[in-house]
């Protein structure tokens, strides 16, 4: 198993705990591109990253949202009281590799300040509606983590 955050989808990866994620890895996998798999209509990107207590590559398709080469990451977790586990693990180890369709993009992840929230959030919401529901359903401000370029 490799602990580069860059390594691919043929490389051995821990199998998500979740059973509709690990179906939608297993699909993008099979067919080579994170087209082949949606939420709701709306597009998915796949975020690879190294675990913040294990060291080892995680996986987890995120909605795709995109602005002239920028990425957001919306820890929505569907509006829970808490962030998706997947929060620690960039916190930890900001650099990331994101999968768009076929390519293959290496970033850096950062929380978005609350001017770039502002930005970015709408931007959010035009990518996937249900964001907006989610807000609501939960006390703690959903972050927004922008991936760019490293």
């Amino acid at each position: 198993m490799t602990t580069d955050a860059t390594a691919t989808p043929s490389q051995q990866f821990e199998p998500n705990a979740t059973p509709w994620v690990r179906k939608q890895l297993e699909k993008i996998d099979a067919t080579g591109t994170t087209r082949s798999v949606d939420v709701l209509g709306s597009p998915v990107m796949v975020l690879t990253m190294i675990g913040a207590k294990s060291g080892k590559p995680r996986r987890v398709p995120l909605m795709r949202v995109e602005h002239d080469g920028v990425y957001a990451a919306v820890a929505s977790k569907g509006g829970a009281p808490e962030d998706p586990v997947w929060v620690r693990n960039i916190v930890a180890n900001p650099d990331l590799t994101v999968q768009d369709g076929t390519e293959h993009h290496e970033l850096r992840a950062r929380l978005a300040t609350p001017e770039e929230r502002e930005l970015w959030w709408p931007r959010c919401v035009a990518a996937y509606p249900s964001y907006a529901e989610y807000q609501t359903k939960t006390d703690r401000q959903i972050p927004v983590f922008l991936l760019e370029p490293r």
